[in-house]
């Protein structure tokens, strides 16, 4: 099966090796049945639609063709929620995962960074991509997540979690919430422009209504300190920017051929110019990210600062500062809108299920 990241570039490209993840849910006794569609590139170059590629053209929502999917792990999430798989695999580097799970109404887990190794994956950014179940139900996306995390030699970030991988099961106990404190962070994620629809928000109370019934003390509100330097921060896009021409270049690099002759970020932008009829079709001509990324000049300082930024923002004075004002054992948020960036930015897990 090609790997292409959507793109006519890397069509009929070949790699070295299956992906990490593909070898460890084979180990499993997992049957992979197929590839599905995404956002091209991970919905990182330009102003396109979620869910378009060039390889596969546009995905459609599960619910209704004219809803938009989300993405990037558009198809994933679609796959599983119309049955054509119990399992899909996603990738997320600020909701890719969660966004697709919420639009089609499915379960998916965005592990910690490290936890799942990334070897194998076209990627944006070894500080943010992670790897991650997607699923119909919560039980089914824990135990793929038991089965697809673990150390890889060939993925350093996954080198420090435990030797033994725990069994994500048997975090399904009906009384879990039991003396538990989860907090609601709705300073900026509640606001109109960074909301969710009114019925999701609605459903989204309801949930804490049944969260409260199983025992637990939700904290409301318990915001993040650092909420409205992270919605005005352009730190996240530095580093992503950065990440995603070396990491790029470095997977191009390896492929053991490529018939497009692509070796590097610069060769695709000018496959893409070289050829509009697969790559630039009306209203999906934009490679602006593309180009941005291949301007930026590597680890730089810049690059330093805007990753010690985000792990501040995120972390330190974010996520980190918010469970220990309040002494939380967990946020909560509904799915959509800002929901992703600090944990992306943390480089933290995060579980979308829609209500």
């Amino acid at each position: 099966m090609d790997t292409t990241a959507g793109s006519f570039g890397l069509q009929h490209s070949i790699v070295p090796d299956d992906a990490w993840i593909v070898k460890r849910l084979r180990a499993a006794g997992a049957i992979i049945l197929g590839k599905t569609n995404l956002s091209e590139l991970a919905h990182y170059r330009g102003k396109c639609a979620s869910g378009w590629s060039g390889v596969g053209g546009q995905t459609t929502n599960a619910y209704y063709p004219s809803a938009d999917p989300s993405g990037s792990s558009s198809g994933s999430g679609v796959a599983v929620s119309i049955g054509l798989a119990a399992v899909a695999i996603g990738t997320e580097t600020n909701g890719s995962i969660i966004s697709p799970t919420s639009h089609n109404n499915i379960v998916g887990i965005k592990p910690t960074v490290g936890l799942t190794s990334r070897a194998g994956v076209v990627p944006i950014s070894s500080h943010q991509d992670t790897v991650g179940p997607m699923t119909r139900c919560v039980a089914d996306a824990a135990a793929v997540l038991s089965g697809i995390a673990g150390k890889d030699p060939n993925d350093s970030d996954t080198l420090s979690q435990p030797d033994i991988v725990p069994d994500f099961t048997q975090g399904l106990n009906s009384r879990a919430f039991e003396g538990k404190r989860i907090g609601v962070p709705r300073r900026v994620f509640f606001d109109d422009e960074n909301g969710s629809h009114p019925e999701i928000l609605a459903a989204f109370e309801e949930a804490l209504e049944v969260i409260r019934s199983l025992g637990a003390t939700v904290v409301d509100p318990a915001d993040l300190p650092s909420i409205d330097e992270i919605k005005a921060s352009k730190a996240e896009t530095i580093v992503l920017d950065a990440d995603f021409k070396i990491g790029l270049n470095k997977y191009l690099s390896h492929l053991l051929s490529n018939p497009s002759g692509v070796r590097t970020m610069a060769d695709l932008i000018k496959f893409n110019d070289d050829n509009p009829d697969l790559e630039k079709p009306e209203g999906f001509e934009d490679q602006s990210i593309l180009i941005r990324s291949e301007a930026t000049t590597g680890h730089d300082s810049t690059f330093a600062a805007a990753l010690a930024m985000n792990r501040d923002l995120g972390g330190t004075r974010g996520i980190d500062a918010a469970l220990q004002k309040y002494n939380l054992d967990a946020l909560i948020l509904p799915s959509d809108g800002l929901t992703s960036t600090p944990p992306g930015m943390h480089n933290i897990s995060f579980i979308a299920r829609d209500t």
